[in-house]
This record gives C-alpha cells, structure tokens and sequence, in this order.
C-alpha cells in the first residue's frame, strides 16, 4: 500500500510550525524519530543566545512527540534544562570530553512510558583509532567526536531497536570520513540484529563520502541505511538543514535520520518551525516516521563500547 503524506502550515500562538501528516494503520509498531542540532550555549548568539529561545527547543520537542529524540551540541547545562522540562523522557549520555562533567554531548532522549534501555547494550564511543578511550582524537579532528548509541526493548510488545546518534567533525573530512566508516563499522557489529535508527548533524551533504559510505554505496561498506527523508521526497530541491537562524533552505542538507533495510518509512519532514522569524536553533530538526519489522531475530556477537549515563 502507498501512503500519501503532505505539508500543512499553521500558526497557533505565533508559532509557525511544518507538519508532517499520515496515514495511521492500526497494529503498526511505529516510531517516531527526531533529530535535532540544539546550537551549543554561547553569549555570543546575542539575540539568538540559548536563554532566549530554549523554550523554543522544549515546545518543540514536545509538540513533535517522538519516541526517540537524538540531540546534538547539548552542553550540561542545557541537558539540565531539556531534562528538568521534558520528564517524560529518559536521557542516555556522555559527553565527548575526557572528563564527562564538561563538553558536548549527544543525547540520546527515549519516551519512558513506551521504551526501556537495554542496560548490557550501550554506551559511547569516540570517533578515533582509539574508540574506547575518552577524549581521543584522530584525522586532525578539531574536537573529540562521540556516538552514544543504545538497544530499547519496547515494553508492551518485547520487541527492540538500537539507536544510534552523533555529530561529525565540522572541518577536518577526513575525520568525518573516517568517523563514518567506525560508525558503520560498529552498526555492522551491533550484538543483537534488531532494526537500526541513526540519528545526528553529519556536516556532510548528500553526495559526501560520509553518507554514501552509510548508504552502503561505497565498496566495502558493512551497512546499508536509508535517509528517510528522501524515500520520501526524492525530489525535493531546496532541503537544507543548517541555516544559521536565517531560516534559509538553499544550503546543504547535513542533520538526518537514517534507518536499516526492512524499515518502513511513512512520512519525513524537515521542520522549519519559528516565532515570528525566531528560530530554536541554526540547525532544522529532521522529524521522521517509520514502522518497524514485526519479527524478533535472534541474538549475535556482542559489540563493545564504554558505558553512557542514563538519567
């Protein structure tokens, strides 16, 4: 069966908002995913500094509803707020610094009243030659990048999904190729094959080595994920998602949600949700919708990792 999905625009409150509508089939394990670049704090942003639009991240976040919510560029201070705001969600984190009380972080953000974390199944691991050390570099990164990845057991059903989320280097391309193809790597290897969410700011477009290498159209690629947005607009030009909170859709499409063969993908947008010209970040959230397979496989080898805090 084919589903249509379409766009609606609607102010409520000032708050101009992207919706993406679909077709609900009734039995269907479905998921709702959210990637979401938050712009670190810094009093720099003047205007556009965190304490003034931070409502803005919440609302969002909790007017989309997600399952999963992967987050990047979250200092702990911000964490704090979005875990004080959002009790609704459990929060699975480490920041990318060797010492964990400091530095940027990738959230992984699960709804607790539906998902449990698996406590044997994850972790982080940094985007180096030495994945299992904090604060390691490699490939002339500018900073330590991390994924912080875990396996939740949906609690009604049993059934499972890993979910993975990171942050690519933004200036050294041989770090995000090579952080690319760790990550794959470790998709590859993932203990149990159980479908596969991947959430993050990837700061590569679409025809990047990076995404192609994640798309499994590189020789020797280990995975082969989907961008949900584009089973969904194929077409679609002006999809960028970094806009420097101009708003602007002409420049790269960077922030994605990927999936592993076998799930289904129902709707995808890129939200451009704003207050009068005011945006909750420079980054648009990708938002997408996907059913999951039905089936339960069974286990396989285990995959390494250094644990994450989950709050």
């Amino acid at each position: 069966m084919r589903f249509r999905c379409f766009f609606l625009a609607v102010v409520a409150a000032a708050w101009t908002v992207t919706v993406v509508l679909g077709m609900h089939v009734a039995g269907e394990n479905t998921v709702k995913v959210l990637s979401f670049n938050i712009r670190y704090d810094t009093p720099a942003d003047g205007k556009n500094r965190w304490s003034l639009r931070r409502e803005m991240v919440r609302d969002l976040i909790k007017q989309v509803g997600a399952d999963f919510v992967g987050i990047q560029e979250a200092t702990p201070g911000q964490l704090a707020y979005l875990t004080e705001q959002l009790p609704e969600y459990g929060v699975l984190t480490r920041t990318r610094e060797a010492n964990h009380r400091k530095g940027e972080a990738v959230p992984l953000l699960f709804r607790r009243s539906r998902w449990k974390l698996d406590t044997k199944e994850q972790g982080t691991f940094w985007l180096s030659e030495s994945p299992e050390v904090p604060g390691s570099r490699s490939w002339k990164t500018a900073c330590p990048r991390i994924v912080t990845w875990g396996r939740f057991v949906e609690k009604e059903s049993g059934r499972a999904v890993y979910v993975y989320n990171t942050h690519l280097d933004h200036r050294s391309a041989q770090a995000r190729r090579e952080g690319a193809r760790l990550l794959a790597k470790r998709i590859a290897e993932r203990r149990h094959p159980d479908p596969v969410l991947l959430t993050g700011d990837f700061n590569a477009g679409e025809s990047s080595e990076p995404i192609r290498c994640l798309k499994g159209e590189l020789d020797g690629s280990p995975v082969t994920l989907r961008d949900t947005f584009r089973a969904v607009h194929a077409e679609v030009e002006d999809a960028g998602t970094f806009h420097g909170f101009t708003g602007k859709t002409s420049a790269a499409k960077i922030d994605y949600v990927f999936v592993s063969l076998g799930v289904r993908v129902r709707s995808a947008a890129i939200l451009h949700n704003n207050i009068d010209g005011r945006y909750p970040s420079d980054h648009c959230p990708v938002e997408a919708e996907v059913v999951l397979p039905t089936n339960r496989p069974e286990p396989r080898k285990a995959e390494g990792g250094a644990a994450a805090k989950a709050l």
